[in-house]
């Protein structure tokens, strides 16, 4: 797990989660990332991989960008700067990243959202610019410096003419440098600019999503107003190992911004996007195994509310009925994402004919 230095897990729950930056040096010790920059640029290649290509700096004031797949041509036409090569949920595909996400428990696992990498010649960036996510932003290799900035995040702040959104007007009020195993944790609403500082720069973000009113009515089939648009903000979480539930204290936090019950917000957290359900379609897993361990699809999202101490679970936007099942069995195994065919076959051959668990490496 993450560790934190000079403050505890707690401080960091009650004082800064969505509230403020930290930089956290040597979170992850002696770090080395599993995706190598070369290993970065071959996934792009695949039609899988949701990749982009920026080109510029805020020097020069231009700006390209290039959706993918790529060809390795591509690679070759590259200036020797100022470019970085980004590439989305590498977590549902590579099993050493999505391990990583462990580390991050201490936020609920159901507002998590997937794991961008990116790589940056010396000079690469993306620009400053801000957004309503939460991100902890992994320093795999090489450096980066990081400007931050709670200033001008409006959204009328961004360059005019420009395939990205990148602020016109940044003034950074923190910089910090990052080496491998170093943590930047950035809250909603806080502009970031980061740029690398030599040829060996990778990034993994941890990205957790943004609910916004809008999005909590369109999943209840409700149109939306003109009024003005609210986020979902979390309570102060508290000190857990239970990643899967979602506590009242969510739930009343959401009814906050829309009359919504528990119900259709444990829907909502763990509906799957285009990508993750086209995953789950192509996944062809091998016969069952009543002698092995599983675990849980990378694209699946799990998440359970504890009524009078039994689990009401909710696994890809969906009620998934477990009352047959012991209910310890059933929270253990929302929580680890793991199950064991041998201790608990009958739960295991419910999840495998639904196509939700693979055989654990």
């Amino acid at each position: 797990m993450i560790k934190f230095g000079k403050i505890s897990e707690h401080e960091f729950l009650s004082d800064y989660w969505q509230k403020k930056p930290l930089l956290i040096k040597h979170a992850l010790p002696n770090f080395i990332s599993p995706i190598t920059p070369d290993e970065l640029a071959g996934l792009s290649l695949e039609e899988e991989f949701e990749s982009r290509l920026v080109r510029g700096s805020t020097s020069n004031g231009k700006w390209d960008l290039t959706n993918g797949p790529f060809t390795e041509n591509t690679f070759t036409q590259l200036p020797e700067q100022d470019w970085t090569l980004l590439v989305q949920g590498v977590d549902r595909f590579v099993d050493e990243v999505y391990d990583l996400i462990d580390h991050f428990d201490f936020i609920p696992r159901w507002r998590f959202d997937d794991v961008m990498i990116s790589y940056a010649a010396k000079g690469g960036s993306v620009g400053p610019h801000f957004d309503y996510y939460d991100v902890f932003l992994l320093q795999g290799s090489g450096r980066r410096q990081w400007h931050l900035s709670t200033q001008h995040c409006e959204m009328d702040n961004y360059l005019s003419n420009v395939p990205l959104r990148i602020m016109d007007t940044f003034k950074a009020e923190q910089i910090w440098n990052v080496e491998p195993g170093d943590v930047l944790y950035i809250p909603p609403k806080v502009a970031h600019h980061g740029v690398s500082l030599d040829d060996e720069c990778t990034t993994l973000s941890f990205g957790y999503r943004a609910y916004s009113s809008q999005e909590l009515l369109e999943s209840l089939n409700l149109k939306c107003s003109d009024q003005e648009q609210n986020y979902y903000q979390d309570p102060i979480w508290k000190q857990h190992n239970t990643p899967a539930l979602i506590p009242e204290v969510a739930i009343i936090q959401a009814q906050k911004i829309l009359n919504i019950n528990a119900d259709e917000f444990a829907c909502f957290v763990t509906k799957l996007d285009t990508l993750d359900r086209r995953l789950l379609q192509h996944f062809e897993s091998e016969p069952f195994n009543s002698q092995t361990q599983y675990k849980l699809h990378p694209s699946c999202k799990i998440a359970y509310l504890l009524i009078n101490k039994i689990p009401k679970v909710f696994i890809n936007g969906e009620y998934f009925n477990t009352q047959e099942f012991d209910a310890e069995t059933v929270i253990q195994f929302c929580n680890q994402r793991t199950i064991d065919t041998k201790d608990h076959k009958q739960l295991t051959k419910n999840l495998f004919k639904q196509n939700l668990i693979y055989i654990q490496d």
